[in-house]
């Protein structure tokens, strides 16, 4: 089983359990096969901490190896100073494949009260790839295949991997963290599993459909809660909108230790409408992002109280 065949069934399945947990996401979907159009996805996002997780790699660096072991390259950097984030993105040499959008929380840069907080619910965090995993990620990187068993285990164990690697966190923990970071209480809770997909209106081939304004108003029609505004102006490199966030039963831990559950936000479904950009006296749709409209989304997330 080749890179490419891995990634597909990863993709695949990443993509199926987001759409259980995100049902605008499912919605769109129906509708735009129901109208004849094709479900293309611009990019898939993550997030996580950069500090001491454990045996897991700090930061974007553990979800970076991943898809740099599936084939994607790390491309350019964002910074988000307000908010202690930096992130990258990846993209896959064939264009079949979304791009990642992979950010991290600086920690040390929070409060200490804060920063303590994070550390110590994470701080035991296992390597949910160690051993046989990690030596599948080499072999694939190295010679770009596996065999169709050990391609399989790869991809069960990935799955799992994209899930929270850490016990869940106390109560009154991730209140705590989201007076100064919903970003940071977000990821206590959900870990390593995917932040949002993101619909690629220029491939989504639906008449009716023509831009993001047209699918904004498809999807308010057929009842699906949507952000109010649009980032980017007409005509410009990159347009960027969501629907509203949906929410989740989530694991914790209460004061004596005893299993809990807080509702808590989890993912948005994302649309992008792609302009072109002039590169070497070449039109090319532009590929990368931009860091003040990522900012606005963010916020799609943060816990409604």
């Amino acid at each position: 089983m080749n890179a490419e065949a891995i990634t597909e069934r990863l993709l695949d399945r990443l993509w199926a359990g987001y759409c259980n947990r995100v049902p605008f996401a499912r919605t769109y979907a129906e509708l735009v096969r129901q109208k004849g159009g094709t479900v293309v996805n611009d990019h898939c996002a993550f997030r996580t901490f950069n500090t001491h997780t454990g045996q897991q790699t700090p930061g974007f660096t553990a979800i970076g190896h991943v898809l740099e072991s599936l084939g994607y390259m790390k491309k350019d950097p964002y910074h988000f100073l307000s908010k202690h984030l930096n992130s990258f993105h990846y993209e896959h040499p064939s264009d079949r494949f979304p791009k990642f959008f992979v950010s991290q929380l600086e920690v040390h840069e929070l409060p200490e009260e804060t920063a303590q907080l994070i550390n110590q619910a994470v701080a035991d965090t296992p390597s949910l790839l160690a051993g046989g995993p990690e030596h599948s990620l080499a072999e694939l990187k190295a010679k770009g295949e596996l065999s169709e068993e050990s391609g399989q285990q790869l991809v069960e164990t990935l799955v799992g991997f994209f899930t929270r690697p850490w016990v869940p966190p106390l109560r009154s923990t991730v209140e705590t963290v989201n007076k100064t970071s919903q970003f940071g209480a977000w990821t206590l809770l959900h870990g390593n599993s995917v932040n949002h997909f993101t619909a690629y209106i220029n491939h989504q081939h639906v008449a009716d459909w023509p831009d993001i304004e047209a699918t904004i108003e498809g999807l308010k029609a057929a009842g699906v809660p949507m952000k109010p505004d649009i980032e980017g102006e007409r005509g410009s490199k990159l347009r960027q909108s969501s629907t509203q966030a949906v929410t989740d039963r989530c694991a914790v831990r209460e004061a004596d230790g005893s299993p809990g559950e807080l509702e808590w936000t989890y993912a948005y479904y994302e649309l992008a409408e792609r302009g072109y950009i002039e590169v070497n006296g070449e039109r090319q749709w532009f590929n990368g992002f931009l860091g003040e409209q990522a900012t606005n989304l963010f916020e799609m997330t943060k816990n409604k109280e």
